[in-house]
């Protein structure tokens, strides 16, 4: 039965490694119609090193089944070309892979920036010593293509395929942040997982070679244990690979449609605030200018007949209306939030030291936010709107002492956090229309707004929004 089996792998042979390179060539294939070209996750950037690996992997392995064919046509030279090339093909293909896993762990820290270059490094260290051995030593082509593929597999398949792998199971969460979806991030560990298997399959199981661990672990021993050739492990592998990394890129649908419903809410958004603005300017201001004419006359009549008392009562009541006139002009002006032309450091200085705050209570203002970084105007918006409300809600509730408003970048995050010392929010607080509209604000950009309080020990407000930043 064995062999059976065995005779049915040997004689369907060209077709394993048709199928073996067909699977890795589809999944650069897939990743490569994939756009990518808008998006802001960190992995739309580090794809395309995974893209050429299936590319040039894949020909490598149709290698195996066309040489043999034009063996038959071409004399031995040019045979021991195509040889040479297929080679070169392997080692360039596991070269990208290694490459796709330093970039999914970027940023590195400073002093392991170097390390960028040790695919390459290796890539070029194992071609010079395959040249020199092929020059030096008493060996055939054959030999030569026997043993340097058991190199290429040993120094540069398995740790780029372990790299990979350890970097898509660790790296997932932040690979696709802020999109906090666990479908992919699933996909994106079997990933892993696979190319784990992989590693050993692709990069440990090797030609049987004269040293150790080739002369023991290699896939004739595998084969004569297991029944079934490596080919099809690889190739198992290969596809499950493959249909990871295909609903992973699921991924990229589901950005483009929050980008789409991010869009709609703003245009939402935008067309009730321009409706309140409308009312609270055509119903609500003139009302209360009416009402103020009205006082007004009122007054001159208890001028006229001399009662002071009364007057003075009306006379305070008019300036708390002109007040109310006033933060309703400044509420319809912030309803319509126009372009400053100013960065956001600019902006949020502006906001703290701009404003009567200052004399109420002191600002300590922390700004951490490098001048290449780039903000959007709807994103200052918003994020003045936030730090904006804050700020007001402390002035008129807390009976804080001292503010502080820091904002920095950790990471790929964009930090803001606001403390004070006043007098915190009761238990039994209500959230009103201000809080929820720093929520709604803070769900636009993407982010995710946290306050935390204590009766007694002041208020934390914390906006925290995830984003991919370019310098």
């Amino acid at each position: 039965m064995i062999s059976t089996i065995q005779t049915i792998f040997q004689i369907n042979v060209s077709l394993i490694f048709f199928v073996y390179g067909l699977v890795f060539f589809v999944l650069g294939l897939a990743i490569t119609l994939q756009s990518r070209r808008h998006s802001r996750l960190s992995l739309a950037r580090r794809l395309h090193w995974l893209a050429l690996f299936g590319y040039i992997h894949g020909l490598h392995e149709w290698g195996d089944v066309f040489i043999p064919i034009q063996a038959t046509y071409l004399p031995s030279p040019a045979i021991d070309v195509l040889e040479a090339v297929q080679l070169g093909l392997l080692a360039i293909s596991f070269t990208c892979l290694f490459q796709f896993g330093l970039d999914l762990l970027r940023p590195l820290p400073r002093r392991w920036a170097l390390l960028r270059w040790l695919p390459a490094g290796i890539l070029l260290l194992w071609s010079l010593a395959a040249l020199v051995w092929l020059t030096v030593m008493p060996v055939t082509i054959m030999e030569w293509h026997h043993l340097a593929g058991i190199w290429a597999r040993y120094l540069i398949g398995f740790p780029g395929a372990a790299l990979a792998a350890y970097a898509l199971v660790h790296q997932s969460p932040q690979l696709i942040a802020p999109l906090n979806e666990p479908r992919p991030q699933r996909m994106l560990r079997i990933s892993g997982i696979t190319l784990a298997g992989y590693a050993i399959m692709g990069g440990l199981v090797v030609l049987p070679g004269p040293y150790f661990p080739a002369n023991w672990l290699n896939t004739e021993t595998l084969a004569m244990w297991l029944v079934i050739p490596v080919p099809i492990f690889r190739s198992v592998l290969g596809f499950i690979l493959m249909l990871a990394v295909i609903r992973s890129l699921e991924i990229f649908d589901l950005e483009i449609d929050r980008k789409l419903s991010a869009i709609e809410e703003t245009q939402i958004l935008s067309a009730e605030r321009d409706r309140i603005g409308r009312d609270l300017h055509d119903r609500t201001l003139q009302s209360v200018y009416g009402t103020g004419l009205l006082l007004n006359a009122t007054q001159d009549l208890l001028n006229q007949a001399k009662n002071e008392a009364a007057s003075q009562t009306l006379g305070q009541a008019m300036s708390m209306l002109d007040q109310a006139v006033d933060d309703i002009r400044r509420h319809i002006a912030e309803l319509r939030v126009q372009p400053t032309g100013l960065s956001l450091t600019q902006s949020l200085t502006q906001l703290a030291y701009g404003s009567v705050l200052p004399s109420m209570v002191d600002i300590d203002l922390i700004l951490d936010l490098p001048d290449h970084y780039h903000f959007e105007t709807g994103q200052i918006s918003h994020i003045l709107a936030i730090t904006g409300e804050a700020l007001s809600n402390v002035a008129r509730h807390a009976q804080a002492r001292h503010i502080q408003v820091t904002a920095k970048i950790e990471d790929t995050c964009f930090c803001l956090t606001i403390t004070d010392d006043g007098h915190g929010i009761p238990t039994d607080y209500m959230a009103g229309y201000g809080l929820q509209n720093m929520r709604d604000r803070g769900r636009l950009l993407g982010g995710e707004l946290t306050i935390r309080s204590q009766p007694g020990q002041g208020t934390r407000l914390q906006l925290t929004v995830p984003r991919e930043i370019s310098k």
